[in-house]
This record gives C-alpha cells, structure tokens and sequence, in this order.
C-alpha cells in the first residue's frame, strides 16, 4: 500500500525550531514527507534558530521580506503556495506548522479538496485554527509521546468542551447497554474533530478516558475495551446506536 505523500509547510515566524525533528518524526507515522518549506525574513535574527536546523532535516528556506513595518509576507506566501500545490493534485496531506489564527481559511480551503490538514502549533494556537484541522497537536504534546508524562492535567471533569466531545462519540457508537468499543470511539472522533488525547497529557485514549470519573471502562474479549458513561447510566438514557456486541 501507498503511503499518504505529506507537504509540510513552517511559519518559522510563529513556530520554534527546536520542535523540527518532534514534527517530522510524527509525520513520519503517517507517510512520506515529500515537500518542506519554511517561510520567513531570514534576515531577521529571531529565525537563526531555524537556520541552524534547515538543512539537517532537508527544508527549504523560502525567503519574505517585511514589506511593512511590523507586519510580514510569510502567511500570504505560504497561502499561495499552498493553493498552488493543491491543482497539481500530487499530495494527500497538508501539514501546517505555526501557531497564527490566519491559516484558518486556508485550512478549511484545503479540506474542501478532499485533503488532510495536519496542523501543529504552540498553545496559543487561537481554537478556530485548531478546529479546522483534521488533527492538531501542540508541540509540547509530541514531548510525551514515548514516555508516560511527567504530570497529569487535572479537572478534567470540568472541562466541558472534553466531556461534551467524548460523551457525544459514546452515543454515536454505543449498544444497547449504553457500552462502546474504545476503538470505535476514537475513530469517530478523528472523523469529526481535531481531537488528539496527547494534548491533555495521555498517550494512550484508554488513560484519558481512566482519569475522569465520568466514565467507567471494562475489558472483554480478549482486552477489548469498552468505556460507557456513568451519567447516561443513571438517567437511563444511553439513547442505543442500535449496535449489538
């Protein structure tokens, strides 16, 4: 099988560089990384960072001067190329790195073609960038992927966004008793979310469904795991997909 060809594209005016090999050791997971481009005034002194690490990982600096006092031509370079690169219909992801709002648009563009948006950033990254990906991690986030993290995130049953998000993919693939497989949750939800559990500091979703309260999980089937939500438990209403075990 083919695998997935990946054009990754830096705002190096809004993205660190010590992040570089985290990003392209995740994108590695998914596919080939085929195209890699940084943009930015690289006569600025705040990008020798980026400098330092273009050609260990075979990016391509792509020169903007500031056209304006105070303002830079990297978002709109980037925009072009990017909607460029979508008519010649050799690529199946997107991957933006940066953590500016205005890539919004460009984002929701991109998925209109039928194409992936990957989207890393730090976390000041504005939510409506973040909402437009197909999936977004923060950078900080790839720090923990091989290792359990240092510190769990706390009051997770009060974020309500989290648990309106998780309770929904229950109901969306639930039996009749309300159960659903942990599989078939996290699949709905990267169908339908930018969401990634890595981001609250688990790594797997089975460990950030353990830390809330709101859910109870049970392993059948030789370790099939299945999470149902205690709430719709003790109102009675699982309101049943209709799927039988």
């Amino acid at each position: 099988m083919d695998r997935e060809k990946i054009a990754l594209f830096i705002d190096a005016d809004n993205a660190p560089a010590n992040k570089i090999s985290d990003v392209l050791a995740e994108l590695a997971k998914l596919g080939v990384v085929n195209i890699r481009r940084a943009y930015g005034n690289w006569k600025n002194p705040n990008l020798t960072g980026w400098e330092e690490v273009l050609h260990d990982n075979a990016i391509k600096p792509i020169q903007q001067f500031d056209l304006t006092k105070g303002k830079n031509a990297t978002d709109i370079a980037m925009v072009i190329d990017i909607m460029d690169l979508l008519h010649t219909r050799q690529f199946d992801v997107v991957c933006i790195l940066s953590s500016d709002c205005d890539f919004t648009p460009l984002a929701t563009r991109v998925h209109a073609e039928g194409k992936k948006v990957i989207g890393f950033g730090e976390r000041k990254t504005p939510m409506p960038f973040v909402n437009a990906c197909t999936s977004f991690l923060y950078l900080d986030s790839l720090e923990q992927t091989d290792r359990a993290p240092e510190k769990k995130p706390q009051n997770l049953n009060q974020d309500t966004r989290l648990i309106r998000l998780l309770r929904s993919a229950i109901v969306a693939v639930q039996d009749d008793d309300g159960w659903a497989k942990l599989g078939q949750i996290g699949q709905h939800i990267s169908n339908h979310s930018s969401f990634d559990h890595r981001n609250y500091g688990f790594n797997k979703l089975k460990d950030l469904f353990g830390a809330i309260s709101l859910f109870e999980l049970k392993t059948t089937n030789c370790s099939q795991i299945w999470v149902r939500d205690k709430k719709a438990l003790k109102t009675g209403h699982t309101q049943p997909s209709g799927k039988t075990k």
